[in-house]
């Protein structure tokens, strides 16, 4: 009798020790819980380190003021050799005297093709029978094309910062308009963007399901076909 007590207060012992166990399990909550509602509470703003846009600069929670410049794409399929020689020489020379870093940017957007489809879709009136079907069949193939955001092209930046102090914002400025002096003046097109193309290219570059907006009001418009074209 007396060797049985003491495996029967052992698992006892074992019942009592594994239920507080479990009690204490069940009411602690795991830290990389906290961590993920911590993370998804994080807004967009925060992650890609943007603490405002206004008027043609963007601030960043580190500290720095940044401006940003649109480079305009030239064709160059119809330079010769020389020209395009020349033109790489000049540019060259133009910007090997900045001193201050920059970083250059390539991205790609979907092209707002819905101009072209209101000209096609006006044609229609006018247009013989043969040239309606060809106008029909051109405007279903362009709605596809706008909807499923196949066609795209290639813009390119540069953005310029430094740190916010007294004056940056007007320095920045002055050195990003000097910047974009450089490329007008050899025929490439450059413009310093204001708040709402900021907040474009920051969509571009940070939203992969971000689609091109050419209106200011940044709402979404899907293509549609009129009712008319097929009369």
């Amino acid at each position: 009798m007396e060797g049985l007590i003491f495996p029967i207060i052992m698992l006892a012992v074992t019942l009592v020790g594994g239920g507080i166990l479990l009690l204490v399990l069940k009411n602690t909550k795991p830290k990389h819980t906290a961590d993920e509602e911590t993370l998804a509470m994080q807004t967009a703003q925060q992650f890609i380190n943007v603490k405002d846009a206004r008027d043609k600069y963007l601030y960043t929670k580190d500290g720095l003021v940044l401006a940003f410049l649109r480079i305009h794409s030239i064709s160059i399929d119809l330079y010769s050799k020389a020209e395009k020689n020349s033109l790489i020489k000049q540019l060259t020379a133009e910007l090997s005297d900045i001193q201050y870093p920059f970083k250059f940017m390539a991205v790609s957007r979907p092209v707002d093709i819905s101009p072209l489809i209101t000209d096609m879709q006006s044609l229609l009136k006018t247009a013989d029978d043969k040239r309606k079907e060809l106008l029909r069949q051109e405007i279903l193939q362009m709605s596809s094309f706008a909807l499923s955001g196949e066609i795209v092209e290639r813009q390119f930046y540069i953005s310029i910062w430094d740190k916010r102090e007294d004056g940056t914002e007007k320095d920045l400025l002055k050195r990003a308009s000097l910047l974009a002096e450089k490329f007008t003046t050899n025929g490439v097109g450059c413009d310093v963007l204001g708040e709402k193309e900021i907040i474009r290219l920051l969509n571009l570059v940070n939203n992969p399901s971000y689609t091109h907006l050419e209106d200011t009001e940044f709402e979404a418009s899907i293509p549609t076909l009129k009712e008319d074209i097929y009369a």
